[in-house]
This record gives C-alpha cells, sequence and structure tokens, in this order.
C-alpha cells in the first residue's frame, strides 16, 4: 500500500497483527519499524530474515522517498532532515506511538536524523552497521584490508565522483566483502531489489551530504534505548564509526555489540546471534 506522508506517497508493507487476542483481552504488541539502506535501496533486503520477528511485534517495511516504490517528491528534499521527518510522519500517518526503529547502513542515518530530530518519540532504536560521521580515507583503508588493492580503488572511484560508471564497478568489485563470511553471502538481494541509482549518486560522496552530516553532538539529546550492532570486518561502515556512535549517546541507554569476523551486514553473517539480541532488546 501507498501512505501519504509530508506530501510523498511511502510504499508501506505490514506484517503481522498489531492487536492480539491474549484470554480474556486484546494486547498490542510494540511496531518495530524498518529503515533500509541504500540510498536508492528498498525495503526487500529485510525479507523474509526479519519475519522471525512476527511473533513479537508487528514489523512495518518501507521504501523511503525517492527509493523503491516510493515517489520521488522534489529532489532538495533528498535530505537526511527530510528522510528523518519522514519516519515520525509516517508514525502519525499509521498512529504508532513509541516505535521501535531500526536502521541499517543508510536507513541507521535517517534513523538518527529522525531520533535527534524528534528525540522523544521512539520507544526504542537499533543502530546497525551505520555512522554518526563518515571518514571516507578510513573506508578506503578497510576495502584495502579486506578486499584488496582493487576494492579500495574501486570504492575511492565511485565514492569521490559518484555516477552510473563509478557505481557499476563498485556493486561489481565492492559488494562481495560487504559479507565477511563466504557462506553467507547471497547476491540474489540485488535481483529483487528496486535500485535507484539516482538518489544514491545524489546522496552519496564526501561532496554530498553523506561527507557533511554529523549527528555526534546531536545524539546526546536522544532518550530512549540504543541498541548499537556492528562487524569487526565491515569495509563499509568501519567498526570505529559504531564506536563512535557508541560514545556519543547517554552512557546509560546505550548496548554497544561488537560481531566477530562479521561484515557490514551482521544480520547476514550471524543470523542467529544477532537476531538473538535484537529479540532480547525489544522484549527488554
Amino acid at each position: 500500500m501507498r501512505v501519504e506522508v509530508n506530501g510523498v506517497r511511502l510504499y508501506v508493507d505490514v506484517e503481522g497483527a498489531g492487536l492480539v487476542p491474549d484470554g480474556p483481552r486484546m494486547r498490542e504488541k510494540p511496531t518495530l519499524l524498518l529503515l533500509h539502506g541504500g540510498p536508492g535501496g528498498d525495503h526487500s533486503i529485510y525479507k523474509p530474515g526479519f519475519s522471525a520477528l512476527r511473533d513479537i511485534c508487528q514489523i512495518v517495511y518501507y521504501d523511503h522517498r525517492g527509493c523503491g516504490r516510493s515517489d520521488d517528491g522534489p529532489r532538495e528534499h533528498w535530505t537526511l532532515a527530510q528522510w528523518g521527518d519522514d519516519v515520525k510522519g509516517l508514525c502519525d500517518a499509521l498512529g504508532i506511538n513509541r516505535p521501535l526503529v531500526l536502521g541499517t547502513s543508510f536507513g541507521g542515518f535517517v534513523a538518527q536524523a529522525y531520533a535527534t530530530r524528534h528525540p522523544d518519540h521512539a520507544g526504542k532504536l537499533i543502530l546497525v552497521s551505520t555512522a554518526a560521521k563518515v571518514d571516507f580515507e578510513e573506508i578506503y583503508a578497510a576495502f584495502e584490508q579486506f578486499g584488496g588493492r582493487e576494492a579500495a580503488t574501486a570504492a575511492r572511484n565511485y565514492w569521490s565522483a559518484p555516477s552510473d560508471a563509478t557505481r557499476a564497478v563498485y556493486r561489481e568489485i565492492c559488494l562481495p566483502f560487504y559479507s565477511a563470511r563466504k557462506k553467507a553471502r547471497d547476491r540474489r538481494w540485488l535481483s529483487r531489489a528496486i535500485i535507484r541509482n539516482n538518489t544514491g549518486e545524489h546522496f552519496n560522496g564526501p561532496g554530498n551530504e553523506h561527507g557533511r552530516f554529523d549527528f555526534r553532538e546531536a545524539l546526546g539529546r536522544v532518550s530512549c534505548p540504543v541498541l548499537v550492532m556492528a562487524g569487526d570486518k565491515d569495509p563499509v561502515t568501519p567498526i570505529a564509526f559504531s564506536e563512535t556512535i557508541a560514545a556519543s549517546l547517554p552512557p546509560g541507554q546505550v548496548r554497544f555489540l561488537r560481531f566477530a569476523d562479521c561484515g557490514h551486514g551482521v544480520v547476514t553473517d550471524d543470523r542467529e546471534g544477532a537476531f538473538q539480541e535484537i529479540r532480547d532488546f525489544i522484549l527488554g
């Protein structure tokens, strides 16, 4: 379905009931709102894996504006501030109170924009393989460490000058290193996803908002519990980025988890461990 939010129609999919029978009453389950990566990707990266949580929460998938099946809206509104406000707007439109908000990679940037602009809105926040501030030289060094000089060069060429050509090479050479475990590598998600290159090229790189945003100071305003998860072999958002997020949040509200031998997708590389930690955090 499509839901009108801040002047655009966002594609939304819902899994599981929000109200379930519980003896003599109806019990309300919490709502987990999933913010996909990209930018320019779509929510399909979360399917079918996150269905494993439908017994404890209602799951809401959606595509950011300018991504997937959602409307573009004005290009000048392809900003983290607007994407963050869209999270709040979607919750208002659907009547979601105190959502559990999970953002991975770029979705984690959006989750931080939302949480710092609306610091009292979320019930809990989960940040997976993301950054409060991006250091591109550190990314290039990580790609060289995990993928060799060819991967480092492809990463530098794309991030420094995003285009269809440099993005195609990046996808071919660098994407295999998003996962640190060869058995977990499955690129079928690329054929399932709707990829909007123009959105990525608009946002990505040190010359665009990707290189300018900085949530480190603002994260101190977040008032809800936060789970930060990161892999120690992530070349795209090296684990030091997540350590910075954890250090920037109020110390009594953050739990930081380092996943050994995992890449950019900790849920892909350590499905059992990651989902258990997410489940425990939601229920805790």
